[in-house]
């Protein structure tokens, strides 16, 4: 998958999850790399990133990985 598609499943499935799992997920990855949840969001919907599943550890990873699939965004 390239950069720009994976930019594409970030951004839209934060443009589709409620605010709390969205919250969530950008906590997680804040936290495993020592930055802001807005670092954090930049990181993820830039143009060069990895796949969002890339960044996201843990229970965190499983569960937004059904959220991916769950709105057909694989």
């Amino acid at each position: 998958m390239n950069s720009t598609a994976s930019q594409n499943i970030a951004s839209k499935l934060f443009a589709v999850i409620d605010s709390k799992s969205r919250a969530a997920i950008l906590a997680n990855i804040a936290s495993h790399y020592g930055i802001s949840s807005e670092d954090a969001f930049a990181e993820v919907t830039d143009k060069d990133a990895e796949h969002l599943l890339d960044y996201v550890t843990g229970s965190t990873r499983a569960a937004t990985s059904v959220l991916i699939q769950r709105h057909g965004l694989i």
